[in-house]
């Protein structure tokens, strides 16, 4: 893409007007690909219903459009509202793991063994030098 077709993007160009000759062509062009398509797709029926419909119940249908908008309207506010204090704590890896093993143990009606820290050296002692001698024990 080129710079000046950037800009056109963004800038944008002139609306062509339909009966300026330079454009006359593009323009039928474009409305008969529109109607080739609404006919496709029958949104051209539909079109013409929803119209009728609207011309014989003026009040309704201006009570139907606006009360979805509304109702959309309150939605999105209900949301934001919901959830705008709604932080969570980050958690590391390990914390959402014992989380979840505590809640597979929970449905499984098991209990979970608790977690024991040796605290002292001499414990952490006794345990490598019964280890040793477990070792010599199975040679």
């Amino acid at each position: 893409m080129n710079v000046k077709g950037i800009r056109r993007m963004l800038v944008g160009e002139e609306m062509p007007d339909k009966n300026d000759p330079k454009y006359k062509e593009r323009y039928e062009k474009e409305v008969a690909a529109g109607r080739k398509f609404a006919k496709t797709t029958r949104i051209d029926r539909a079109a013409v219903k929803v119209q009728g419909f609207a011309n014989a119940h003026k009040t309704l249908f201006l009570v139907i459009v606006f009360g979805f908008v509304a109702t959309c309207f309150g939605i999105n506010i209900y949301r934001m509202v919901r959830y705008y204090d709604h932080r969570t704590e980050a958690k590391s890896a390990i914390e959402r793991q014992e989380g979840r093993m505590k809640q597979m143990m929970n449905a499984a009606h098991c209990i979970t063994p608790p977690v024991t820290h040796r605290a002292n050296k001499e414990e952490q002692d006794k345990s490598v030098i019964s280890k040793k001698d477990s070792d010599e024990n199975n040679r």
